[in-house]
Formats: C-alpha cells, sequence, structure tokens
C-alpha cells in the first residue's frame, strides 16, 4: 500500500497526531501567528470537541486537520501519513478517501439533488457505484425519501444531513464537524447532532468537533480548550465547564 492510500486504523491506534505545529498568516507588519506550537493525538475511534472563544483558532485548526491550510511549521499526519509529505494532488485525492468534512454552512451544491451532492464527490475518488453508495448512506441519515430533493427544496436540518452523508459515504478515518448545529434551531440542532454521533459511532470513526455549545460538547468523550492558539486544558466532558462562551 502506497503512503497516499493511507491505511485503515484500529479502535485504540492514533488517527489524528500532530506534533509542534505553528500557523502564521500574512507577511510583515501584517504578520499574525494563529496557532503555537500545538501537539495532539486522537485515537481510533473515539470523539473530541474542541472548544473555546471567537478567534482561538479553532477552525484553523480544522483547516490544518483536513489538509485545507498547510502548517508553517510541525506536522499532521492522518490514519498513518503525514499530509504535509503529500504533494497537492495526492492530498487532494487522500482528504477525498480519508477525511470527512462536515461545515456549519453545508456547502452543497444548489444545482445537484441530494443523490448527486454525496455520488459526485465519490466518482471523483474513484469509488464504485457510486450513486449506489450515495442512495445508502441518505437513507442511513434518514432522507430515503428524498434523493431527488434539491438544496432549496429541503430544510436546514435535511441539507445537514445530506451533509453529514456526504462526508461519511468514502468511510474516511477522520470526521471533522465545525460548528455542525450552529446554523440550525435547538430542537434540529440536537436532532442532526444525534444523526452525526450515531452514524460516527456505529463505523468506529474518529470525530473532531468544532463547537460553542458546551452541551453538544459534552456529547465527545474528550474536551479540548483552545485559547490563543494554544490547547490549554483536557478533560473528560463531564468534568469541564461551560469554556466555550464568548
Amino acid at each position: 500500500m502506497s503512503d497516499t492510500q493511507g491505511q485503515r486504523v484500529s479502535p485504540g491506534t492514533p488517527v489524528v497526531s500532530v506534533h509542534d505545529l505553528d500557523l502564521t498568516l500574512g507577511e510583515g507588519s501584517r504578520r499574525v501567528h494563529i496557532l503555537r506550537g500545538l501537539n495532539l493525538t486522537v485515537s481510533g475511534g473515539t470523539s473530541l470537541a474542541i472548544v473555546g472563544p471567537s478567534g482561538s483558532g479553532k477552525s484553523s485548526l480544522l483547516m490544518v486537520l483536513s489538509g485545507l491550510e498547510r502548517p508553517t511549521k510541525g506536522t499532521v499526519s492522518v490514519a498513518g501519513t503525514e499530509l504535509g509529505a503529500l504533494a497537492e494532488d495526492d492530498l487532494t485525492a487522500y482528504r477525498g478517501r480519508e477525511i470527512g468534512i462536515v461545515f456549519q454552512s453545508f456547502h452543497l451544491i444548489p444545482t445537484m439533488t441530494a443523490l448527486e451532492n454525496v455520488a459526485v464527490p465519490l466518482e471523483l475518488a474513484g469509488i464504485d457505484d457510486a450513486f449506489g453508495k450515495a442512495a445508502e448512506e441518505l437513507t442511513r441519515v434518514g432522507l430515503g425519501e428524498r434523493l431527488n430533493h434539491y438544496p432549496k427544496q429541503m430544510s436546514g436540518g435535511e441539507q445537514q444531513r445530506v451533509a453529514i452523508a456526504r462526508a461519511l459515504a468514502p468511510e474516511p478515518a477522520l470526521v471533522l464537524a465545525d460548528e455542525p448545529t450552529g446554523n440550525l434551531d435547538e430542537t434540529t440542532g440536537d436532532a442532526v447532532a444525534e444523526t452525526l454521533f450515531a452514524a460516527t459511532a456505529a463505523r468506529g470513526k474518529t470525530l473532531i468537533l468544532i463547537t460553542h455549545d458546551i452541551d453538544l460538547a459534552r456529547k465527545c468523550d474528550a474536551i479540548k480548550v483552545m485559547r490563543d492558539g494554544r490547547l490549554v486544558d483536557h478533560a473528560a466532558p463531564s468534568q469541564t465547564n461551560a469554556v466555550a462562551a464568548e
């Protein structure tokens, strides 16, 4: 198996390994230090919430973990492959197979049906029977009757379920979720969160959740707190105070 094909990771084995990570953006007087000396290990089959105030670096960390942003310093490995060692095309292909991402704003293509929104990324990743797999994933998240609906014909909660199906369809080693309930009302958000946690747990996937919602964070196996670009605390959910506030 080549480095760009990744590897399946058994529970307890690290899926995410981050060492001495820095991220600096801008030049000269506009240079800003976003992430500072981060170290992080997340085991297979576990869930981790990262909380903290706005501007603390949470979403920037997610961008680096996904390979959408390259760090200034340090290393990031996902499922045994160091992202920084991959050329851009290889990194894009690796992300399509091994890293599923759920964003706050859904990021569905409005001219595609729910089925197409899930199937097309699978086709691009070279996965066989993309449309059959997409239909199966949408059915798993409760949208089996909505396959041919367009995003504008769906509620916010339904659109986010499509995004969850899209993220999980390639059977990635890592699922990243950035404020996945942030655009939803409380009741809908709770239902979507339940879908996300149930779907990742049922398959033994590793989940990293970025959120301001401490109640949502407490659903994870562990919580880390980010402040000023640093991870400063690590606790079991039952021991964590409301540190996610603005």
